[in-house]
């Protein structure tokens, strides 16, 4: 009788852990993507991996249950609301961006097939600063905030956490150089950078604070490529190639 009734109970613990499985909510971490390698494993063209990290630069995002999170996704849905057709189908088309991103705001000169050193050297910088972003998302750990509320959930969903934004760390380091090679441009050219950022708030890609972290660790990045004799030199070699094709466009349109 005992060992009827013992076998009894463990075919119910075992059914209701079966159930418990079935019906307990997917964790944030379930519905991302497995962490990328870390940036000591990955090939970094212009960066010493033990001298920058997101973790040594960034402050951690808000806590989850935190009244500062509850603000943070309040503005995400107020922005993704207020967001107009034309604003959301520039950001889609942003998914994948580079250096001639920024041609508006450079020249109608600057385009690919006519800078092949800078544009070498430009996409070098910024998968170095893709992958501190990612190393840097995969230590966080944050969300999306489609993730914490699925209403905002909208086109093909990306499956990195949140913190810090890959789009607004990404396209900063890729102004803050460009403005070295164009300075006369500067200010058009970090707006577009801000734009690129700010767009993937309103599909609610990212939190606003994801963009400003973002935006601080490209500036700690480019510091930190300016301290690498390979960086300066891939510099010195756009500029070069910059000032030449300029030169000859000046002396054609004579």
């Amino acid at each position: 009788m005992k060992k009827h009734i013992h076998s009894l109970l463990c075919a119910f613990n075992a059914g209701l852990a079966a159930l418990l499985f079935v019906v307990a909510p997917l964790r944030a971490d379930d519905m991302m993507a497995a962490p990328t390698p870390s940036a000591q494993t990955l090939k970094l063209h212009y960066l010493d991996p033990d001298a920058i990290s997101a973790a040594s630069v960034l402050a951690p995002p808000p806590l989850a249950d935190s009244a500062e999170q509850a603000a943070d996704l309040d503005e995400v849905r107020a922005v993704h609301h207020a967001a107009t057709s034309n604003d959301i189908a520039v950001a889609y088309s942003q998914k994948k961006f580079n250096m001639f991103t920024f041609a508006p705001a450079i020249g109608a000169f600057f385009q690919p097939g006519k800078f092949p050193v800078t544009e070498a050297f430009m996409h070098k910088v910024q998968k170095d600063a893709e992958t501190i972003t990612d190393t840097g998302k995969n230590y966080f750990k944050r969300p999306r905030p489609y993730v914490t509320d699925p209403s905002l959930a909208n086109g093909k969903l990306e499956k990195s956490f949140s913190y810090p934004s890959g789009h607004s760390t990404e396209s900063m380091v890729l102004a803050l150089v460009l403005a070295e090679l164009f300075p006369e441009q500067q200010d058009a050219i970090i707006a577009e950078a801000r734009s690129i950022g700010w767009h993937r708030v309103e599909i609610a890609r990212h939190y606003p604070t994801d963009i400003y972290a973002g935006r601080v660790l490209a500036k700690a990045i480019v510091k930190q490529f300016q301290k690498n004799h390979a960086f300066e030199t891939g510099l010195a070699a756009a500029k070069a190639e910059i000032e030449a094709v300029c030169a000859t466009n000046t002396v054609m349109a004579k």
